[in-house]
């Protein structure tokens, strides 16, 4: 009886995986999201995917920015899918575009942000991981499983909470690979760049005053064409300001994806909102702090489904000649959404601003960690490097 419980058990779980690509160029596609009904994942850097689901499902959605959608049969082959997605094509009309106000414009989607986000508080599983390389060497990965909680959109972000389920990391034992550098992020970020309800960060009408908008090319995501607005700073301010292009659904006015990146003209003010902390003695030197954060219709309501932050810098010790470029990376997907009883996240049990997911997490070691939850695959490079940091460890506790 055991063994008949166990294989019927089995027998609802599927994997689904595969790889997608330009039907253009061939070129992988990163970040396109992968999603069957009640789960989902995005492409790593090699276009390529992994997606576990309770139940056997019959298709899948795949979805990139500027790419038709394609609903993907799977009932046959679930297993090494190349899965090609069309540009689309946009017919402009010009003196539509020309003639929008992307002030207006912004507004008007942030005054429709109650009738697009949810209203009810929501619980949901994610993926994260943070990496950092040396020059084009990985020193450092750091991956869990979370949960976030989020208020209805209709309040503010002062009771979502982050919680870490399961973490593990790390790091090369090699000296001189790390420095101690903290630079702002971790899974947290998913309360502070959720810019739609985080109105503080950007969208409110003192912080929009900053800057110069303009309309550009309207774009498809998920078969749904998009306004697009450039922003660029147009005063001189005592902190750093962005760059970027907001996305806006041109039927429902709810923002879909944000892209920035932070001005860098002036690296001091860079530098504050970047670092956290640092060694004494060691030189900080931003070169590049990028955002990107998606949203994604479910049920007829948009709920953040991905973020990315990229930061490079540079770090010298005083009285060196040169200095060393690093690279700091993190993304976080939503995978699910959880169905059981909505409950808060403790103060205690949830993830601070101030912590450090290293210190939170243990030790990187068992090969089937992760067994049915849905994560952001690694790379091939990733992978790679992984191998080569678990080795370095053996060798040092031998």
């Amino acid at each position: 009886m055991a063994a008949l419980v166990s294989f019927s058990l089995w027998a609802q779980k599927q994997v689904v995986s595969g790889t997608v690509v330009s039907s253009a160029t061939g070129e992988a596609l990163t970040g396109a999201s992968v999603t069957a009904e009640g789960v989902a994942v995005v492409t790593n850097g090699d276009g390529f995917f992994t997606l576990k689901t309770d139940g056997m499902q019959k298709a899948i959605t795949v979805s990139s920015l500027g790419y038709q959608s394609s609903k993907i049969q799977v009932e046959g082959q679930s297993q090494g899918l190349k899965i090609k997605l069309k540009p689309i094509t946009i017919q402009l009309n010009e003196v539509f575009v020309m003639a929008a106000d992307p002030r207006d414009l912004v507004e008007a989607a942030i005054k429709a942000v109650p009738q697009n986000y949810s209203r009810q508080p929501e619980l949901y599983n994610c993926f994260y991981r943070e990496t950092a390389m040396k020059r084009q060497h990985y020193v450092y990965v750091a991956e869990g499983v979370v949960d976030m909680y989020k208020t209805s959109y209709t309040k503010t972000t002062a009771s979502d909470r982050v919680a870490i389920r399961k973490g593990r990391r790390l790091l090369s034992p090699k000296q001189g690979d790390t420095l101690g550098i903290k630079v702002i992020g971790g899974p947290v970020t998913s309360v502070i760049l959720d810019l739609v309800k985080n109105t503080d960060f950007l969208l409110n009408t003192e912080e929009l005053d900053n800057y110069d908008m303009k309309m550009e090319t309207p774009i498809s995501i998920n078969n749904r064409m998009q306004y697009v607005v450039a922003i660029s700073p147009r005063c001189n301010m005592p902190y750093a300001l962005y760059f970027g292009k907001l996305y806006i659904d041109q039927e429902t006015l709810a923002f879909t994806r944000a892209e920035l990146s932070l001005d860098m003209t002036d690296h001091e003010k860079a530098t504050r909102l970047m670092l956290v902390k640092k060694p004494f003695g060691v030189r900080f030197k931003p070169k590049e702090m990028s955002l990107l954060v998606d949203y994604r219709y479910v049920d007829g309501v948009m709920h953040q489904s991905y973020i990315r932050t990229t930061f490079r810098f540079n770090c010298d010790w005083k009285r060196r000649l040169f200095s060393t470029p690093f690279t700091a990376f993190c993304e976080m997907v939503v995978t699910s959404k959880s169905d059981n009883a909505i409950l808060p996240i403790r103060g205690r049990d949830s993830f601070d601003r101030r912590d450090a997911f290293f210190d939170k997490v243990d030790y990187f070691l068992d090969p089937v960690f992760w067994q049915d939850y849905n994560i952001i695959e690694p790379t091939e490079s990733l992978d790679r490097a992984i191998d080569k940091l678990l080795r370095k460890h053996q060798i040092q506790v031998k």
